[in-house]
């Protein structure tokens, strides 16, 4: 019987071409899988890995949290904002630097006040904030006297108010809690506007921003160098009844750093002999650490762990001024004796 495939004409060219052409799409086809397989468990290796490294991150922020009491990171960056606030202040213009200390000494006096109504004291807090922005352009415009005269006259005036509101129903009370609320609003326009205010007072005097800068970089380093050195070596509390997380440890470090950071400033900054370093930076270690004990006696008496949550990882405006109101006031005493 004739074979009838061996007279068959062979396949066209077009159909060969379209076999060829499907092996081509089959084969791009698993190509695009396989590297679309790739791509998706690489990227699922690096999501793993980012989530491993977040929470060894946040295991770290943690440990750290708990040794210190705050998120030391974000402490840090809110403090560098602040600095880098200040030192643009007094470089560039020195009346800008009226306008980041009315900031702070405003808003520090208003989260004081709102702390001590909280815990049952009547305090006025916007006659208080008047009170304590008015000695801002006061020390920087008229000098010793007029800072005085101002810082005198915002007392009376918080005291004066407290008393007009005896005639408000619901606001009287008895003489002795009377006199604690009065205390109570002349504490704050000492503690806050009347010391801190030393910082523009001291900063309108010739050449006295760079000694305002000066005083700014010990408190830091005596900040700095606490944190390092507690948070690495802290073992032996300092007064464990009021701040049970500073240490003995923290305080040496302290006041390695404000020694380091005093002779370099006298030097570079305030044209001061070398020895005076080791008398800047002593000074500023006492008066920045009793500061900073002064505000946790403070919270410990009003049965608060913060005076406020504005500032992440600090609680407050108040934590960051703990250190600087005494400050100031000292660095004030030591450009007139020196300077």
């Amino acid at each position: 019987m004739p074979d009838e495939d061996a007279d068959a004409p062979p396949a066209p060219a077009k159909n060969r071409w379209r076999f060829r052409r499907a092996d081509i799409e089959a084969r791009a086809d698993a190509t695009r899988e396989e590297i679309r397989a790739q791509v998706t468990a690489t990227r699922a290796e690096i999501k793993a890995q980012m989530e491993a490294t977040r929470a060894q991150i946040d295991h770290a922020n943690e440990k750290i949290e708990a040794r210190t009491g705050r998120n030391l990171p974000l402490a840090i960056l809110i403090g560098l904002a602040l600095g880098f606030a200040m030192l643009f202040s007094l470089i560039v213009v020195k009346e800008l630097f009226m306008i980041v200390a009315a900031f702070l000494i405003g808003f520090t006096a208003f989260e004081l006040a709102s702390a001590l109504r909280a815990s049952g004291r009547r305090v006025p807090r916007w006659p208080t904030v008047i009170a304590a922005l008015a000695t801002v352009p006061a020390a920087f415009y008229l000098g010793d006297s007029g800072k005085w005269y101002v810082s005198l006259a915002g007392i009376g005036f918080v005291v004066l108010w407290r008393v007009a509101e005896l005639a408000v129903p619901g606001r009287r009370g008895s003489a002795r809690d009377v006199w604690r609320d009065l205390a109570a609003g002349s504490f704050i326009q000492v503690y806050i506007p009347f010391l801190a205010s030393f910082a523009v007072l001291l900063a309108a005097k010739d050449g006295g921003e760079w000694w305002t800068l000066a005083f700014l970089i010990l408190v830091i380093s005596v900040d700095t160098g606490a944190y390092a050195t507690g948070l690495t070596f802290g073992k032996h509390p300092m007064a464990p009844r009021i701040s049970p997380k500073k240490t003995w440890e923290g305080f040496a470090g302290s006041v390695a750093a404000a020694t380091i950071a005093g002779i370099l400033v006298s030097i570079f900054m305030i044209h001061q002999p070398w020895w005076f370093g080791f008398v800047f930076g002593g000074v500023i270690v006492a008066t920045a650490t009793i500061g900073d004990l002064t505000e946790s006696l403070l919270k410990r008496d009003l049965g608060i762990k913060d005076i406020s949550t504005w500032l992440p990882g600090h609680g407050g405006f108040l934590d960051r001024m703990d250190s600087i109101v005494l400050s100031s006031a000292a660095a004030y005493i030591l450009f007139l004796l020196f300077a």
